[in-house]
């Protein structure tokens, strides 16, 4: 296993120690052997290491110094995570207008390097930004993209991912109910990929969670979270995508 897949496997699973102690090795191996792919990988996992840890400011910084690695490189692909991060912090950091244009920015990179897969993630944050703007009907319609091309496409390393869209659009849409069924269906799918949501969609989760909690209550948001755990993310989206 190359250091990169290591090293996200690491995070996925939330092993935040082995990933920093990971890091940091191969920074310092990485800029002896003039690597600069490994090194971008390398303090880019330290940026999303203090993201997660709740140090928006420490994961810019993380991140800018990923980006100039990669911009120095000359190699345009290595730009692509930190600028992924850099527009996640600006999201998480409620800046959205900025994130906006940096995930756009993003996308046309990704298009750019042929990476449809990445592009469809980035318009998935892209909706995000759309919905914390209030533009519920763009949003919808970037979700769904997304999870048409995620289902067509069986990217499954994604499914958890839209279940997390469709809980926070139900809950923008003040459907609470299907809100709490829809974290119960995310939760189940991270479980069964062996994963732990990214900081900006944990945050997202636990926005949700709390609105559904204030609506329905502790007993009823538990009932539908615990009904969606049961659910197939397919049939579960089935009548949105007729």
């Amino acid at each position: 296993m190359s250091f990169s897949e290591d090293v996200r496997s690491a995070f996925r699973r939330g092993e935040t120690e082995a990933v920093v102690r990971m890091s940091t090795a191969e920074i310092e191996r990485a800029r002896a052997a003039g690597d600069a792919a490994n090194e971008v990988e390398a303090r880019y996992s330290l940026a999303r290491v203090a993201i997660r840890g709740g140090d928006l400011a420490l994961g810019e910084t993380r991140a800018r110094e990923a980006l100039d690695v990669a911009v120095r490189s000359g190699d345009r692909a290595l730009e692509e995570r930190p600028r992924h991060v850099l527009a996640a912090v600006a999201r998480m950091a409620g800046d959205l207008d900025r994130a906006r244009d940096l995930y756009r920015e993003s996308i046309a990179l990704n298009e750019s390097l042929g990476r449809p897969e990445t592009v469809n993630s980035e318009t998935h944050n892209l909706a995000f930004c759309e919905l914390g703007l209030g533009n519920l009907a763009e949003a919808r319609r970037l979700f769904t993209l997304s999870r048409t091309r995620v289902f067509q496409h069986r990217w499954d390393d994604f499914v958890p991912y839209v279940c997390v869209a469709g809980a926070a659009l139900a809950s923008a849409e003040g459907d609470h109910p299907r809100a709490a069924l829809m974290v119960g269906l995310a939760d189940a799918a991270f479980a069964a990929i062996g994963q732990v949501p990214d900081p900006d969609d944990a945050a997202d989760l636990a926005a949700v969670r709390e609105a559904a909690i204030e609506v329905l209550g502790p007993a009823a948001h538990a009932a539908a979270q615990e009904r969606g755990r049961h659910l197939d993310p397919r049939a579960a989206f089935a009548d949105d995508d007729r």
